[in-house]
């Protein structure tokens, strides 16, 4: 075996491992705050307490993954996340198991995680020939791919056997094992860093906010994402507590409707990868947002469990059906020297929407059936959806040039 690709069945078996550690205690306790207060602003707590130090920390991060060594970056912040999650399990254990430890540790796994993306991502190039990485990157996508789908019914199957305490110790012992392959087993040269490179994150930031600005349809996609987006989070994140609330607390349900979206997803994904969609990418977009305000509207009025988990599915395949043509339209439209930081920027305004209607919505769903929510927020992407296609700006940067359909 060639020892790039020693070094990279070493590095995908541990982070792996690892993930699948993580996202195992990750549904567990997303879970257990769901079933056990039943209650939305419990919900938006524990998404704000995900979110904030991603979001906050993600742009200083990259920038670390470039200056300083990427294996010491993933190694502490593993250790870091696991000496975190080993002290609440044995707090646990002790029989202290409040729910403001689980917002904590939430807090400390966002802060580990945003370090080590970045990390991770950047180190993958340093073991592998540039002209091997489309097809490990695929290898990797595909693998957390079959993550997604295992990792729900592991967890949902360790709840009804055991407690969240001894659930914890499963990513103790997954990071271990990474960080122990990862320090051993791994004999990377590290590139020179960029140690004397000054980054203003702040003058970026302007940089892309004014681009943004001076560019009507970039100005235009965004308010219209971020509209989206925080109508979403009703669907994004109540509908286990309103499974839980109509149809009953047991965790299989929750994991056969997260199950439901991920299969959705990989579907989607292959849809629209082989269609390609329509001939203007707005219209695909809108025919996606179509889609998902019919199955929202229907998760609000459906009272069958089996027939809500399959428009929950709808719902998976018709997402990528939307981001797949909204990137493309972002990528070719804006100018190549601004892309990173218009993505940066639009990226912070999407992601900072779904919280804030978690802030909104989260503590209304305590007070009003989350049936009437999703319903509601349906008949606002469908209003955002009218004003989208009738949007001329939108309308002439989907078009997909001649040269396009030639391909």
């Amino acid at each position: 075996m060639n020892k790039w690709k020693k070094n990279l069945a070493y590095f995908l078996t541990g982070q792996t491992i690892s993930l699948f550690g993580s996202m195992i205690v990750q549904y567990a306790i997303t879970w257990h705050i769901t079933l056990e207060t039943k209650s939305g602003l419990m919900m938006t707590i524990a998404i704000i307490c995900g979110f904030l130090p991603t979001l906050f920390l993600s742009p200083f991060a990259g920038v670390w993954a470039d200056k300083f060594n990427r294996k010491a970056i993933i190694i502490i912040s593993d250790s870091l996340i696991a000496l975190s999650t080993l002290i609440l399990a044995i707090l646990f254990l002790f029989g202290f198991d409040k729910i403001w430890l689980l917002f904590v540790i939430m807090t400390i796994r966002a802060l580990g995680s945003a370090v080590q993306t970045p990390a991770v991502s950047s180190y993958i190039p340093l073991l592998v020939p540039n002209d091997k990485l489309t097809k490990v990157n695929a290898i990797n996508q595909t693998i957390q791919s079959i993550m997604i789908l295992i990792s729900p019914i592991l967890s949902a199957l360790l709840l009804s056997i055991t407690t969240l305490g001894y659930i914890f110790f499963i990513d103790v012992i997954t990071a271990i094992i990474a960080i122990v392959i990862l320090y051993f087993f791994m004999y990377v040269p590290e590139t020179k860093t960029q140690e004397n490179i000054k980054t203003d994150y702040f003058k970026d930031l302007k940089e892309g906010l004014i681009y943004i600005s001076k560019n009507k349809y970039v100005l235009i996609f965004c308010i219209f994402s971020a509209l989206f987006m925080f109508l979403a989070a009703p669907v994004s994140f109540l509908t286990p507590l309103q499974v839980t609330r109509d149809f009953g607390s047991e965790v299989w349900r929750l994991t056969v409707i997260e199950i439901a979206f991920s299969v959705g997803m990989m579907l989607g994904g292959i849809i629209i990868g082989k269609w390609g969609g329509f001939k203007n990418r707005l219209h695909t977009m809108v025919f996606s947002n179509v889609i998902i305000f019919l199955a929202i509207f229907g998760l609000g009025v459906l009272e069958n469990f089996w027939i809500y988990s399959v428009v929950m599915g709808l719902i998976g395949i018709a997402m990528p059906i939307f981001n797949v043509p909204s990137t493309v339209i972002l990528q070719q439209n804006i100018d190549k020297n601004f892309l990173g930081r218009v993505f940066g920027v639009f990226g912070m305004i999407t992601s900072v929407s779904m919280p804030l209607g978690m802030l909104l919505f989260g503590p209304l769903s305590d007070k009003v059936k989350i049936d009437y929510i999703l319903i509601a927020t349906a008949i606002g992407m469908m209003i955002i959806t009218v004003l989208m296609f009738k949007n001329k700006e939108l309308v002439r940067v989907g078009a997909i040039r001649p040269q396009e359909e030639k391909n």
